[in-house]
């Protein structure tokens, strides 16, 4: 399919499976852009800065041609008031949104410099109840928290296609240490590659902890999809024993190597969230799974004439982001 056609997949957020078509095309786009497989990852596990500066003012910010993302990645704080999730993951923003603070009971944020530790003040509560959750059963010592949202949500500069509306959260595979991370720490510890550099298997860094803490948000209500690398869907197709109804909920995307990706289904009242439909039926440890690791896939053949377009524009996104962009 052509690079053309990935926003009107994009959108498609009620039709069943779309989401995980436009990360394969998504992928693809990456790759042919030259940001490589691995890439996506990278953009994850990429240091951060103990002196961040705010991004150069926009020349013409009111150019109705200007990338959403330059946009949004501009504002520091969130909007005042009621908060509201609007809009598709992949597309949409955040009012009210509330902030996870950067220490507590079994977490830690990581790469503060990006200020992405935003979300719906739902998912801060989740967060900081499965991190104590997780602690208190000796599951996991404590979650190492990574991109979440923008202080207003939107399109993020790199990084991420989706994230935009506040009920994501990425969660790092390295185990909290049993310390208080140094502010040099959060911004260039890296995290922990379980994936084999062939791309086929987990490697050694893989733990039972791992798929123990992986089910353990599986298993949530609220949770609507995990996205872990290929390779960490086949070792918990694998491994995971007895009940497997939580395994659907497992989707495979290349460049989640360090992390885990949680997505919570939208919340309660917020009819202006434009959510997904259930997984699919079965616990997708059949041919589904076998695509991701076709020659072909691994390895694609790239239009080398390909040129990436500008990102999404605000007239793009739903109505009510341009009132959450230009709020005080």
């Amino acid at each position: 399919m052509a690079a053309r056609d990935l926003l009107s997949h994009q959108t498609k957020g009620r039709h069943f499976g779309a989401f995980e078509r436009f990360q394969r095309l998504a992928r693809m786009v990456l790759l042919i852009s030259g940001v490589g497989l691995f890439s996506w990852t990278a953009l994850a596990q990429d240091a951060g800065t103990l002196e961040p500066k705010a991004l150069p003012p926009l020349a013409h910010p009111e150019d109705p041609s200007t990338p959403a993302k330059q946009l949004f990645g501009r504002k520091d704080k969130p909007t005042s008031g009621q908060a509201k999730v609007i809009g598709f993951y992949a597309k949409g923003c955040l009012a009210g949104a509330a902030e996870l603070p950067s220490d507590g009971d079994g977490w830690q944020v990581m790469r503060p410099s990006r200020n992405r530790a935003w979300g719906y003040p739902d998912t801060i509560n989740f967060l900081q109840h499965m991190a104590h959750a997780n602690r208190v059963a000796h599951i996991w010592p404590g979650l190492l928290v990574g991109d979440m949202a923008q202080p207003r949500g939107g399109p993020m500069i790199t990084g991420h296609a989706s994230h935009q509306i506040g009920i994501d959260a990425d969660l790092w595979l390295r185990p909290m240490p049993d310390r208080k991370l140094s502010r040099q720490e959060r911004e260039e510890m890296p995290s922990l590659n379980v994936v084999r550099d062939d791309g086929l298997d987990v490697n050694s860094n893989w733990t039972p902890q791992h798929l123990a803490l992986i089910r353990s948000f599986a298993d949530q209500k609220d949770v609507q999809r995990i996205f872990v690398n290929p390779a960490i869907k086949k070792a918990i197709c694998r491994e995971a024993q007895g009940d497997r109804h939580w395994l659907s909920k497992i989707r495979p995307e290349h460049g989640h190597n360090y992390h885990f990706h949680v997505r919570l289904a939208c919340p309660a009242g917020q009819s202006d969230c434009d959510g997904q439909n259930p997984p699919p039926p079965g616990d997708g440890c059949d041919e589904t799974l076998a695509w991701w690791f076709k020659d072909e896939v691994l390895h694609p053949k790239l239009d080398p004439n390909w040129k990436p377009k500008p990102g999404m524009t605000l007239a793009a996104l739903p109505k009510a982001c341009a009132a959450v962009l230009h709020a005080p």
